[in-house]
């Protein structure tokens, strides 16, 4: 027997909305859904609010491996714990939690490591399935397996999540702000709090300003930086920009017969501490190295290229230039305390969240907000699920949309 949502619904399936992308590029479709109890470790959550992300146009997108069809997107989010699996005595039914796409056990060598977030135990995968048995919990009417994304899979009214994936925060904290820290934002800040570690009084290039790339000015901001110049091909940027501390902006459109890196070490004297490359470009990787400062210059990547795409640098150069390139997974943080951090900075009024909501669309017009990130004039979008009326709004942000259920 299905279970719904207004009586006990645990240890039973629950029959709810979600929108599935059943072809690639077409657009999604909101169906009755049917989502299995947690197993062992698993969580099933209420969503409150989910976010669109990048990521999910590009797998919305994708026709080659890892794409599978049909499958529930989503993975920026917030929700109430509705029932908990065997064996899980972090969270309790009614807390307020994040999902997360990347893991973290707490108890591998790298996740007690203040050193890394890359857990070893459930290293980060772009599976279908959740992670302990390879099986999903979701299926349509018809009994066809809907495949999960990402760990979370939040363009659902219910979905069910390893507690590995689960981060508890503050109630407190608005459902439509919270679901930010869940992946972009999260990574932008990070990027320069716990990767770069950027110091007070120094220089920032970012490359790109689209969500992560103007939370990487947020972090620096807030780490004190002196001077944060952003790069950017949509001119629309640079006021947009101001609002999250950057100082000077570089289009390269309009940079005549000179190279952005010529651009900048010109501007800087000598070169950026920190440079950011937040599109997911080579080239950018490249300009981003020459445009850091010799010596100490620090180039951190965060965006995600074709998983072909090479780097090729002068072996000499690497050698006697002094400067150091690294990746940034998820901005370096460990999500399980981290993230309790950045929501205590958001709640003193550290950390700007509201500025990065721009659009709001209804849960039915869920497709209207893949069209505004795909013609690039939304930072985040919402979904946030009410317990008692099926109407869902879409919020978005400087580049991604968010979902409210009202």
């Amino acid at each position: 027997m299905v279970g719904n949502s207004s009586g006990n619904t645990a240890g039973k399936p629950i029959r709810c909305k979600a929108a599935i992308v059943r072809k690639p590029g077409e657009p999604l479709v909101i169906e009755d859904v049917i989502v299995a109890p947690p197993k062992q470790r698993e969580v099933r959550i209420k969503i409150i609010c989910t976010s669109l992300c990048h990521s999910d146009l590009s797998f919305w997108k994708l026709t080659d491996p890892p794409a599978i069809y049909p499958r529930i997107l989503g993975h920026e989010a917030v929700g109430i714990v509705e029932s908990v699996g065997e064996g899980v005595h972090e969270v309790a039914v009614g807390d307020t939690v994040i999902p997360i796409f990347l893991a973290d056990c707490g108890e591998c060598t790298d996740c007690l490591s203040e050193k890394s977030n890359l857990c070893t135990k459930f290293p980060f995968s772009l599976s279908p399935w959740m992670e302990r048995e390879e099986t999903s919990r979701f299926t349509d009417l018809n009994g066809e397996t809907l495949y999960h994304f990402l760990s979370v899979s939040s363009f659902s009214e219910y979905t069910v999540v390893d507690i590995a994936h689960l981060t508890k925060i503050n109630p407190a904290i608005p459902p439509n702000r919270a679901c930010l820290l869940s992946c972009g934002v999260s990574t932008g800040l990070g990027a320069a709090w716990k990767t770069a570690k950027v110091e007070a009084g120094t220089t920032v290039s970012i490359f790109g300003l689209g969500a992560i790339g103007l939370a990487v000015a947020e972090g620096a901001r807030l780490c004190g930086a002196k001077r944060i110049i952003g790069v950017d091909v949509n001119q629309d940027k640079c006021e947009i920009g101001k609002k999250f501390g950057v100082t000077d902006f570089v289009n390269p459109g309009n940079c005549s017969d000179k190279t952005v890196s010529q651009i900048i070490m010109e501007m800087t004297g000598g070169g950026a501490d920190y440079c950011f490359e937040c599109v997911g470009m080579k080239s950018l990787v490249h300009e981003a190295y020459a445009s850091c400062r010799k010596g100490w210059g620090k180039v951190v990547v965060l965006g995600v290229d074709h998983p072909q795409s090479m780097l090729t640098f002068n072996s000499f150069e690497v050698l006697h230039s002094g400067k150091s390139i690294m990746g940034s997974f998820f901005g370096g943080l460990k999500p399980k305390s981290d993230i309790r951090i950045l929501e205590k900075r958001y709640m003193d009024k550290e950390i700007r969240l509201d500025e990065f909501v721009t659009h709001e669309v209804d849960f039915k017009d869920i497709n209207k907000a893949f069209e505004l990130m795909t013609e690039g004039k939304s930072l985040r979008s919402l979904d946030t699920w009410s317990l008692h009326r099926e109407e869902l709004v879409v919020v978005g942000l400087n580049r991604d949309c968010f979902f409210k259920h009202l």
